[in-house]
């Protein structure tokens, strides 16, 4: 018999089986993983590791790789609003059936190893990807690199987004060291790539220490914008205007280099043709990534958390601007260098509402506003997400735009109460 028979059931008991939320390192979940025979998978596999720009680097590898053709896995984290996100097949999200059957799996496996709720995620996802008859999977690093769960699972192809400061207490806090630890997912005579236009030298060093097959954004592989499209050539071909991704930000054109790169390298095994390129760059979709939901009253979806992203979310505020005021929800977890991610909205934005976030890690309003920078003069407290759009609704007119961002927990909320 299963030990639940709901996916709420075994999302809750995971969240209390080990006694670390946050527990690095590869020995119990390869231990697993061996067990059930999931550590040579039969398909091809990538991995993407990065401070900022992983879920968008997967998304437009799904539907590029998806537009040629190919059965395509992936796995992210964390999700918007269902867990089912994290787990998807040809576009597809896992179902609740879906994920009992794998985690009922994993539990027997498991035997009396503790695992903690990601690594449990890990090993459900490859697990069923095993069944799927896939051609390539999509790996995203939930932290790190060099110890995260998916890094038990040789990659064919290793890409690194950009590198920046996060999660201080677990990566180091400089780039260099965090650097060095999402290098973590290169491999001897594997390709290793990296979208970050300015890489920390540990990701070269490392890739160079390791034999490893490095190609880096501006030295071997290159991107311009041109206006109505963009230019991309690698060692051996070039595209000259493609059409730009179907995602805002200035930083989605360095992620879509990376893409064609990795996708460049594999062109032997899974070639692509300039048709599904195209097709992919312009129905790419990820929820929460400077997601416009247009209205009287536009709002803005953006799960920018760190330092690195609350800039370019300040410069992309800054080009669309177009007028009325910007009203900003903000809600934010504990770890997060709260002040550093609020300093560049300030030009940007003009009306702050700090709301808490009533989770574990969550932070009160009135902490955040202990990070407000001095020279913010509206900003409002407010219990929850809900609470502080109901306030900018009420107060906003017609031509403003509202902002909500922070975490994935306060762009889910904002989602939740139909904002």
């Amino acid at each position: 018999m299963p030990r639940f028979d709901s996916l709420p059931a075994w999302l809750s008991w995971q969240e209390t089986l080990h006694p670390q939320k946050i527990d690095l390192g590869l020995e119990r979940v390869a231990t697993v993983a061996d067990r059930l025979g999931l550590l040579l998978p039969d398909y091809g596999v990538m991995t993407v590791a990065g401070t900022n720009g992983k879920g968008s680097s997967v998304a437009l590898l799904a539907a590029i790789l998806g537009a040629a053709g190919y059965r395509v896995g992936s796995y992210t984290s964390p999700h918007l609003s269902h867990y089912n996100e994290r787990i998807c097949i040809s576009g597809l999200q896992a179902t609740d059936g879906d994920l009992c059957r794998a985690f009922d799996c994993v539990d027997q496996a498991r035997g009396q190893i503790s695992l903690s709720y990601f690594e449990f995620g890990t090993l459900a996802a490859l697990y069923l990807f095993a069944a799927a008859d896939l051609d390539i999977a999509l790996l995203e690093v939930g932290m790190g690199g060099r110890l995260d769960a998916v890094n038990i699972i040789d990659p064919d192809v290793a890409l690194v987004t950009s590198i920046d400061i996060d999660h201080s207490a677990w990566l180091g806090t400089d780039r260099e060291a965090i650097g060095r630890e999402k290098a973590g997912i290169f491999r001897h005579g594997r390709p290793a790539i990296c979208s970050d236009p300015s890489p920390p030298d540990s990701l070269g060093n490392t890739a160079d220490g390791l034999g490893a097959a490095w190609f880096s954004l501006g030295q071997q592989f290159f991107c311009e914008f041109t206006g109505s499209g963009w230019d991309w050539r690698g060692p051996d071909s070039c595209y000259r205007q493609l059409p730009l991704p179907a995602l805002a930000g200035v930083q989605q054109l360095d992620n879509a280099a990376g893409v064609l790169m990795a996708l460049e390298v594999l062109r032997d095994r899974f070639p692509v043709n300039r048709h599904a390129i195209e097709q992919g760059l312009r129905s790419v979709n990820l929820p929460g990534r400077f997601q416009i939901q247009p209205g009287a009253v536009d709002l803005i979806l953006d799960v920018a958390h760190n330092p690195a992203s609350g800039r370019r979310l300040a410069q992309t505020l800054a080009e669309t601007r177009d007028g009325g005021r910007t009203w900003l929800v903000l809600g934010m977890l504990q770890d997060k260098d709260v002040a550093a991610f609020m300093e560049p909205l300030v030009h940007t934005v003009d009306h702050w509402c700090l709301a808490s976030l009533d989770v574990e890690r969550g932070l009160s309003a009135a902490e955040l506003r202990k990070a407000l920078p001095v020279m913010v003069s509206d900003a409002h407290d407010f219990p929850n997400v809900a609470a502080a759009c109901q306030y900018v609704h009420s107060r906003a007119a017609n031509g403003d735009r509202l902002v909500v961002c922070g975490s994935f927990i306060t762009v889910a909320e904002a989602m939740a109460c139909h904002v």
